[in-house]
């Protein structure tokens, strides 16, 4: 039978739907390719490490994390002078940690440890034997470090059972290799959830969950379990392994890995604990100096940067902090917790303790006579011996002490057998007279010497504003709007050796009210107050802490009850939490989603031919007119692209010849974990290593040692530092933060800004700001605390980093201020940091993704002067602006003009990314081409084909005719 012919309409048909298809998919691919190009390009784009340049970067900065690790190792303990260990020494090294410590934190904030030096190579190469049986019988097991991620957490401490590893055969090998021991406990923290209160729950860790969100938890193995237990205290297995370590030897040295504080009250238990040393997050060379402290071959210079209390618990932060609910009464008198509009789920945490934070609640609380200081604190803050001795002497006269400034000399004298570094601490003793809050001590300046060798002296000068002793009215006291206040009475100055125990008197002067109602020297703007609205009313705190009797309110601040809540399927659960009514949800769900009405009665001009570039804008300043015919050159299109895609970049803009921008993490190093080919720098000690150095000019150092290898590797931008406060010991993040202190965290914060902006680079210093907890963060944590606490305290550190380290970028917080997301608070963006601080940079947000956040209101943060958005790898989940706004047309313009500025003054203008088309893109054209040719080739001979058909047939019937 033959093969029937398709018809000349069929062919027609089915070769032009194939063409067709192929030419949608061409468009498509083309269209997609055109709107990720630059997506595509970062994120296959490899940095070349082996050039000369990053080789000399790295080697730069290795050397400066050397120095730093150096100076940031704390003795905290040294009983009977037992360190430094005698030349050659044999130790055995009880604790499993020992063999996988903890280099950093984990999240953004993470680095690439696979070169560092191990705890075992530091002491070896310090010339300490340990023993290698030991050490070996702790690798065989089948322990494995515990993963911390932001997708979930594995709090298990990993330690052998104690009944079946310390076997009497184990212990009787160590006693003859050495009759001294080191206990090595380590503790890890990360990005996505705060370190556990109760070493108890259901185990499920293995959950998914949104990003950047705690998910799955495991807390631990089932005998170390304990719902009385803490994470930073010794768990079970751990007190096993130290009654077998106690029983059988007598000179003990305990190595604490961790940069929060950890418990160590049990040392003082058992005198054969005769050291104890702290070593933070060490990146790439801290073990190394961590073996050369315990040789002797370093002197310890390293100071506490938190104070270590016996219970850690105890502070009265602990009680605010943690997971609590807004709960809503139903009309069957049942309980629900509370959510906003889009379903987020209404979380807040209380800073009832106000200023009296760390150091500064229990100095003031003993000075009152509230506590037992002996009986609350281990170790103070500033804290930190040495093996040589110091005299620390005021010179005579050199204290000058005027209006506006205060200035001392201090002689300091080695007056031991062992060369070393001493840090210089002053402080100052405002007077309380019951109106304003005051700590009873405050680090004022600090200083640290050279090295000293034995004998020789060393004058160290310390200097600050007498404004900067100046209080918070935030109750309008004495201001009208609130502001910052000098209250009359008597200042004293005092050279400390802690924030604990005096060492002299500096001076005292009885001065008379100030009111800065023109503002302090370094302010652009008076300072009132600005968080009144979002603060104060339904949902906020009816009590703070004071200190007013003796901190009689203390068991007043928990203002939190307990409810039996209904969940959807009808099932009930206890939570903590505060009952509020439909009229506090509808104020949140306002303050969140409802952009007001416009107030512009034009659109700004976009899309001008003025010719300009902004590479000819480099040095000119951020007020001159001549910026406004440049931004006229931005489409709209330019200006939805400035602000939505700013995740890791800021992008380009051909229109004024803006080139992209790669923006990296991370506090601890460069860190690039978002491509095909992640770039991590050399890794940094963690923020609390530096801090414990209190040596700016190695925060200094830092900065421009990473501002050195960002440039090798073709990166402006940088997500750092991080300067949030340790408000507790269990915060997830605190190994990226610096300190309890706001003062410290901000000087040190703020030489880093500056060493790194040498370099042509820009920072992002976050999390701006109240970003304190990690826990619900990603909900909008509502947050609430009175002005004087949020200013003195919690932007302080940014403050600084902007007034003296210059900082040139910002990132907002996921949390909110009140019940206002902090990357939407005009207050916070506009009011304080612009107009007040002065600051003319970017400010992005944390990580964006519509869908998972929605109360992170794109168009109320571009409102509010968040210039763009932290999106992924690609603009996903980004939203769309309404353009026919006016108002929010010109919130854009700003943003592109900061964007503009910053890059402009940055390196990027000559060493940005390429404008040129990447080798990939030029391929395409050459794939398009030859593609879209073949496309219409293929409709030509169809058609044609076809033609020729019908003619022929045509033909044919009329000679069938």
């Amino acid at each position: 039978m033959a093969r029937k012919k398709m018809s000349k309409k069929k062919f027609r048909i089915v070769w032009s739907s194939v063409l067709s298809v192929l030419l949608v998919l061409a468009i498509g691919v083309n269209v997609a390719l055109g709107y990720y190009a630059e997506v595509i390009t970062a994120y296959f784009t490899e940095i070349d490490m082996t050039s000369s340049e990053a080789i000399d970067a790295r080697e730069g900065s290795t050397a400066v994390v050397e120095k730093i690790t150096d100076e940031g190792v704390i003795l905290l303990q040294n009983e009977e002078n037992a360190l430094p260990l005698a030349a050659g020494s044999k130790v055995n090294v009880f604790g499993w940690s020992f063999t996988a410590p903890i280099y950093g934190g984990t999240g953004s904030g993470g680095t690439d440890a696979t070169t560092s030096i191990t705890p075992k190579a530091g002491f070896e190469s310090a010339g300490i034997e340990i023993n290698e049986e030991l050490y070996n019988a702790y690798t065989a097991t089948d322990l494995t470090r515990p993963v911390l991620g932001i997708e979930g957490q594995d709090w298990t401490v990993p330690e052998p059972k104690p009944e079946e590893f310390y076997t009497e055969d184990l212990l009787t090998q160590a006693k003859e290799f050495s009759d001294t021991a080191v206990i090595f406990i380590a503790r890890a923290g990360g990005e996505g959830a705060d370190l556990p209160k109760s070493l108890f729950g259901p185990d499920t860790y293995d959950i998914d969950g949104l990003p950047h969100s705690p998910t799955g938890q495991k807390f631990g193995f089932e005998d170390d379990q304990d719902p009385n237990k803490h994470y930073l205290e010794l768990t079970n297995r751990e007190l096993g392994m130290l009654e077998a370590v106690t029983a059988n030897f007598s000179n003990i040295i305990v190595v604490v890995n961790s940069a929060n504080t950890f418990e160590l009250d049990w040392v003082n238990q058992y005198e054969q604990i005769k050291g104890v040393v702290n070593i933070a997050g060490p990146g790439q060379t801290g073990f190394g100096s961590l073996g050369k402290v315990l040789s002797g071959e370093l002197n310890p210079s390293g100071k506490t940067v938190d104070i270590y209390a016996k219970d850690v618990l105890d502070a009265p932060a602990a009680t605010n902090f943690g997971n609590f609910d807004y709960v809503v009464e139903n009309a069957d008198g049942t309980y629900s917790t509370a959510s906003d509009a889009k379903g987020v789920p209404l979380k807040y945490v209380d800073l009832t303790e106000g200023i009296y934070v760390g150091y500064r609640y229990y100095e003031t609380a003993a000075e009152e006579g509230a506590i037992n200081y002996d009986e609350k604190v281990l170790y103070p803050f500033g804290h930190g011996l040495s093996y040589t001795s110091f005299d620390q002497q005021v010179v005579a006269d050199s204290l000058t002490w005027n209006d506006t400034d205060i200035t001392v000399d201090v002689e300091v004298t080695n007056t031991g057998s062992v060369a070393g570094k001493e840090v210089v601490q002053l402080y100052f003793t405002p007077p309380y007279t019951g109106q304003l809050e005051k700590s009873s001590i405050n680090l004022a300046a600090f200083g640290k010497t050279d090295v000293l060798e034995p004998g020789e002296s060393e004058v160290v000068t310390l200097t600050f504003k007498v404004e900067e002793m100046a209080s918070y009215d935030d109750q309008k006291l004495y201001t009208a709007d609130g502001g910052y206040v000098l209250e009359a009475g008597e200042y004293k100055l005092m050279l400390m050796k802690n924030s604990h125990e005096k060492i002299a008197d500096v001076g005292t002067q009885t001065l008379s009210e100030v009111v800065y109602d023109s503002g302090r020297s370094t302010d652009q703007q008076v300072a009132v107050n600005q968080f009144d609205e979002e603060v104060t009313g339904e949902g906020s705190i009816d009590t703070y802490l004071s200190r007013a009797d003796g901190f009689a309110n203390l068991n007043e601040i928990d203002q939190n009850e307990t409810f039996t809540v209904t969940n959807e399927d009808g099932t009930t659960k206890e939570v903590v939490g505060t009952l509020v009514d439909s009229a506090f949800v509808d104020m949140v769900n306002s303050k969140r989603y409802d952009v007001p009405a416009d107030t512009h009665d034009e659109a700004p001009t976009t899309g001008a031919d003025n010719g300009l570039e902004l590479p000819d804008f480099t040095g000119v300043a951020f007020d001159d007119e001549s910026w406004e015919p440049l931004l006229d050159q931005l489409t709209v299109a330019d200006l939805v692209k400035i602000v939505s895609n700013g995740g890791y970049k800021t992008a380009e803009i051909a229109s004024v010849g803006k080139p992209a921008t790669a923006d990296y993490d991370g506090p601890a190093g460069i860190s690039n974990f978002i491509s095909a080919n992640p770039v991590y720098g050399i890794p940094f000690p963690a923020a609390v290593m530096l801090a414990s150095t209190w040596n700016l000019d190695l925060a200094l150092e830092m900065g421009e040692a990473i501002g050195v290898e960002a440039k090798a590797y073709g990166i402006t931008g940088w997500y750092a530092p991080a300067m949030n406060i340790h408000r507790t010991a269990f915060a997830g993040r605190n190994f990226e933060y610096y300190s309890e202190d706001p003062f410290l965290s901000g000087k040190m914060a703020a030489a880093k800004v500056e060493g790194y902006q040498s370099q042509g680079g820009f920072v992002y210093a976050k999390h701006f700001a109240l970003n304190d907890q990690e826990q619900n963060r990603t909900l909008g944590v509502l947050t609430w605390g009175n002005e004087q606490s949020i200013r003195e305290i919690y932007l302080k550190p940014f403050e600084i980093s902007v007034k003296e380290g210059g900082a040139k970028g910002m990132m907002s917080s996921f949390n909110s201020i009140g019940d206002v997301w902090a990357g939407a608070d005009e207050s916070l963006l506009t009011e304080v940091l612009r107009n007040e601080w002065g600051f003319k940079g970017v400010v992005n947000t944390d990580f964006y993704i519509l869908d998972a956040y929605p109360y992170m209101n794109a168009e109320l943060a571009v409102r509010a002067g968040n210039d763009i958005l932290l999106t992924g790898v690609a603009p996903y989940g980004v939203p769309e602006f309404n353009t026919d706004s006016n108002d929010t047309l010109w919130a854009m313009r700003d943003a592109a003009k900061n964007v503009l500025y910053n890059v402009a003054n940055s390196s990027a203008i000559d060493d940005g990314l390429s404008t040129d088309k990447p080798q990939w893109v030029v391929n395409t054209i050459i794939i398009d081409s030859i593609v879209g040719l073949g496309i219409l080739l293929g409709f030509f001979f169809t058609f044609r084909n076809s033609r020729k058909r019908e003619d022929v047939e045509e033909v044919a019937n009329i000679s069938g005719k």
